[in-house]
């Protein structure tokens, strides 16, 4: 078994905390510590050392090894371009299955929040039988507990008996990021939400990619003869999910035992943190909430005071303070691109 960590993303969400000089992955927004040891913690709670991959850019990679200095360097998989989550897990897969024909993967995201790790590793080791038994690729996911139109769903087809305590069956379905009515009917029909963690053997993985993403498939060739390099320049941008999972007839699907959340934007922080009476999640040794409810407030230096605010989103780092509502707080991409900010 190998763990491979998608690390690429610089989470433009969480602006301005999060900024290409320092990543999403280096925050702690789930924990104490940046997400990228979260998920690093996950990966060793399955694994050795020698058998995690982190995937990401060259300057991101070099980001993550200052605050990960005992992992070793054999550990970065160093992507050329982002080409997004299908042409980066094409490449883990053929590169470790050229030394590891028998390897089965497990792809892990670095901004989730997963507790706890004991019920992860047992629904993990769920999957991977699934996955080695049943030929299949194998996706976790979990049960809702809220209509959320942020999230892919997979709807449940035919169970399949992998032994007592776990539930697993093939996917009739997958429904990416459904409207709100879409997603209450989803929900009160049983359906699960994805949470993008994969199980699969590396060479069903890319057998199945020479069946259904053709336009990831016609470049393989390149990663033996040029290398990662001519391999992210010619291959098309996709993600997984849809060029591959959506595609194919061979999905299998475990229900989670853990507890799982996708920290995505601010609003995350708020499912992440313990609120106080009032329901406001403030971080910062000199920040305050008076006379306010609903408020996520989060300075890693200097002073912060909301008076007699409702739902707001106020954010300090650096030179920078952002004061959103919480309903707006998902489109910060948009008021990027007004600011003409890199991200």
């Amino acid at each position: 078994m190998w763990v491979l960590i998608l690390a690429g993303g610089v989470g433009s969400r969480f602006w301005p905390m999060s900024r290409p000089d320092r990543p999403k992955q280096l925050l702690p927004l789930a924990s104490g510590q940046p997400l990228i040891l979260d998920a690093v913690d996950r990966a060793r709670a399955l694994v050795p050392d020698d058998r995690i991959r982190i995937l990401a850019g060259p300057h991101m990679s070099q980001q993550m090894r200052e605050v990960l200095p005992d992992l070793p360097g054999t550990a970065y998989m160093r992507e050329p371009q982002a080409r997004g989550t299908c042409p980066a897990l094409a490449w883990a897969a053929a590169e470790i299955a050229r030394g590891d024909p028998g390897a089965v993967l497990v792809s892990l995201h670095a901004d989730h929040m997963i507790r706890p790790v004991d019920e992860f590793r047992r629904s993990v080791g769920a999957a991977v039988r699934l996955a080695c038994d049943e030929s299949l690729l194998v996706t976790l996911g979990v049960t809702p507990d809220r209509v959320e139109t942020g999230y892919g769903h997979i709807q449940p087809g035919d169970p399949i008996d992998i032994g007592p305590g776990i539930a697993a069956f093939r996917v009739r379905a997958f429904h990416e990021k459904p409207d709100a009515e879409s997603a209450r009917a989803l929900m009160a029909s049983g359906s699960l939400w994805n949470t993008g963690i994969f199980v699969w053997r590396a060479t069903l993985f890319l057998e199945e990619i020479e069946s259904h993403a053709p336009e990831v498939a016609e470049h393989l060739g390149r990663l033996e003869h040029g290398g990662a390099e001519a391999f992210f320049e010619a291959v098309p941008a996709c993600v997984v999910d849809r060029a591959v999972l959506e595609r194919s007839s061979r999905v299998g699907c475990v229900r989670a035992t853990f507890s799982w959340d996708d920290v995505g934007t601010w609003e995350a922080l708020a499912r992440a943190r313990r609120g106080d009476a009032d329901g406001n999640v403030v971080e910062g040794a000199e920040c305050r909430v008076v006379d306010g409810h609903g408020n996520i407030v989060f300075a890693e230096e200097g002073r912060l005071v909301l008076f007699g605010t409702d739902d707001l989103v106020v954010v300090r780092a650096g030179d920078t303070t952002l004061v959103t509502s919480r309903a707006r707080a998902g489109d910060l991409k948009a008021l990027l691109s007004e600011l003409g900010e890199t991200s």
